[in-house]
């Protein structure tokens, strides 16, 4: 399975982006798609995730309401819409994929089997 992620950018406080993820290889076992992120100095972090059956989504509470996870099944994409960013959004974003259990929700990096390149979100205040 191979993960790449795309749509970083730079943007002012206030604005949106949209990151995507395609994903291609097996699709038949996922279980769930998510995104982390990680700022300079700091660990990876979990940002939101969505289950790939039923589209059941969870957000870390510092982005919920400004973040939205979809996917498009039959394009194997996941993507992040986020509006009303911060500075503290800067980051590296991750998409990862779950191919291991259904177990919910997914939050955690060891629960996630492959990891794109990560793709630079650059807030500026």
């Amino acid at each position: 399975v191979q993960l790449q992620a795309s749509g970083g950018g730079l943007v002012q406080a206030g604005g949106s982006l949209r990151l995507s993820c395609a994903a291609s290889g097996r699709t038949g076992s996922r279980y769930a798609m998510g995104w982390f992120r990680q700022a300079p100095g700091k660990e990876r972090e979990f940002v939101a995730a969505i289950s790939w059956s039923d589209g059941r989504t969870y957000y870390a509470d510092s982005v919920k309401g400004r973040f939205t996870i979809s996917r498009d099944y039959a394009k194997n994409t996941v993507y992040l819409q986020m509006n009303s960013l911060k500075f503290e959004d800067t980051a590296v974003y991750y998409c990862a994929a779950d191919h291991s259990s259904s177990a919910w929700p997914k939050t955690i990096m060891q629960e996630y089997d492959y990891w794109g390149q990560g793709t630079q979100v650059t807030v500026s205040s």
